[in-house]
């Protein structure tokens, strides 16, 4: 089973940055699309930002300009850098992603999430 661990979540002001982090641990042969989702609260979750192996991006208009998202392969981690924080950017953000392992199973996972929060 495919665990995917955040990191990187806080409190932050209006303006201010966070980058968040997501691994990939398990015996992962590829990873194919990595992504950050958010939920705030009493809201559907949403897609954020995505990115392929092949590094296509994907961004919601929402964060288009001030989001960026990038991965590592060797690593098995994807970022998120999260510039020009608005308080409606407050929510728990989520991690995932799919691709297949070494025993040829494919996989699709969610991390736990991590709070972060916009405010003066």
């Amino acid at each position: 089973q495919v665990q995917l661990v955040e990191s990187g979540g806080g409190l932050v002001q209006p303006g201010g940055s966070l980058r968040l982090s997501c691994a990939a641990s398990a015996n992962i042969l590829s990873i194919y699309t990595m992504a950050w989702y958010r939920q705030a609260p009493e809201k559907p979750r949403e897609l954020v930002a995505s990115i392929t192996r092949g590094g296509s991006i994907y961004y919601d208009d929402s964060v288009k300009g001030r989001f960026t998202i990038s991965r590592d392969n060797a690593k098995n981690t994807v970022y998120l850098q999260m510039n020009g924080l608005k308080p409606e950017d407050t929510a728990v953000y989520y991690c995932n992603g799919d691709g297949r392992l070494w025993t040829g199973d494919d996989f699709g996972s969610w991390g736990q999430g991590t709070q972060v929060t916009v405010s003066s």
